[in-house]
This record gives C-alpha cells, structure tokens and sequence, in this order.
C-alpha cells in the first residue's frame, strides 16, 4: 500500500525508502484544528484504505498551509501525537552538541558527514530509516519545526542550522553555505562540538579556490 501512496506522489517519492510488505495505517489526525479542515475524512476499510487515509492526511495538511513536500511526509507519516515526537525530536535534537538526522543512504548525509569529519568534530547521529516507521514519523515532525522536511537536518548546540547544502533561512543557511561564510567552525567551538586539542579548519566549500 506505501508503493501506492509513492504513485500518488512521484516528485517526492524518489526521496523515500520502502520497507518490503510495509503497508500504511488508517489514519487519524489528532490535531483539532486539522480534523476541522478535513471534516469528509472517514475511516476507510477495504484495499485501497491505507492509500485513502493517507490522502485525506495530505489534503488536510494542504488546508493547513504545509508545502508539498511537508504534505507528503504527514502523509506518509500516519497517525501520530505531534506534540509528544516534537518533545522527542527537540530532545533528540539537544542530546549532544552537534546532531545530524540522517537516512543511511542519502548522498547529501553523506557528504555532510563527510564534511563535518574534516573539522574534527563527531556528530550524534539519529537516523531516520532504522526503523522506517518512527522515522517517518519524526521526520514529519522535523519538517513542521523547522520548515524542511529533507534530510540531513542538522543541529548545532541545539540549534537548526538548516541542511547540508542550504536551508529555509538566513539564520539556518546549511552547512556549506555556513563554511563559504566562514562561520561553521565558530559555531560549532561555541556549541562545544570540537575537541579542544582539534587543530582542523573548516572543510573548504566544494568549489572554493585553493
């Protein structure tokens, strides 16, 4: 039933790993104000209900304001109690002075842990694909903290500071916007995410002259 869904949403599918014989959960949104904006939404029975709930999730999330790629991570996500995987996810998050949310597979994890070696710095690294299903979950609910639902999600001393190549904002850019800028080794000495005997620099930006 998940390949269903992935139908319905080609663009961002490429982005999602299934798990074999996954098939999604009814769904229920525990959000009032969400149940208010999707009041034709019913628990379905039947082949396709997984595939009709999950919709019924990425219309409301649409009525809600979420961009399409938010849409799709609810909607994949299912059913879950927002406010206490945002508690999880923010202490996840806080956990160690540099975090990374990751799928094992994704090249931009790769290379921002790549990046993030050259520093000197070792990250705490939670990942979204083992199990799959919690995190969809969290990584539904990253995308409404932070306003991108795309992985790494990187955090120094408890701060986002977007992805590995940008970001949703100036104050969170990403990590190589961040090392053009000159100003990733200083936060992560802040944060406290180097070893004090580190004596790297700031991997170059990819591009940047030598």
């Amino acid at each position: 039933m998940l390949a269903a869904v992935y139908c319905l949403f080609p663009a961002y599918a490429l982005h999602l790993q299934p798990v074999a014989g996954t098939s999604l959960p009814a769904v229920r949104i525990s959000s009032a104000a969400t149940r208010a904006s999707a009041p034709q939404m019913q628990q379905e029975t039947g082949p396709f209900a997984g595939l009709q709930n999950a919709f019924a999730v990425f219309q409301a999330s649409k009525q809600e304001g979420m961009d399409f790629k938010q849409s799709v991570a609810d909607a994949i996500a299912g059913d879950y109690d927002r406010d206490s995987v945002t508690a999880d996810v923010k202490e996840a998050a806080s956990s160690a002075p540099l975090v990374l949310f990751t799928w094992d597979s994704s090249p931009a994890c790769k290379k921002a842990l790549k990046l993030i070696g050259e520093t000197g710095a070792s990250p705490k690294v939670v990942r979204l694909d083992d199990p799959w299903d919690k995190g969809n979950v969290m990584r539904a609910a990253l995308g409404r903290l932070t306003g991108k639902s795309s992985v790494p999600s990187i955090w120094v001393g408890g701060e986002y500071i977007g992805g590995c190549d940008d970001g949703p904002s100036d104050e969170a850019p990403g990590l190589v916007p961040m090392a053009f800028r000159g100003t990733l080794r200083e936060k992560l000495e802040a944060a406290g995410a180097l070893d004090s005997g580190s004596m790297r620099e700031a991997p170059a930006a990819p591009g940047a002259a030598h």
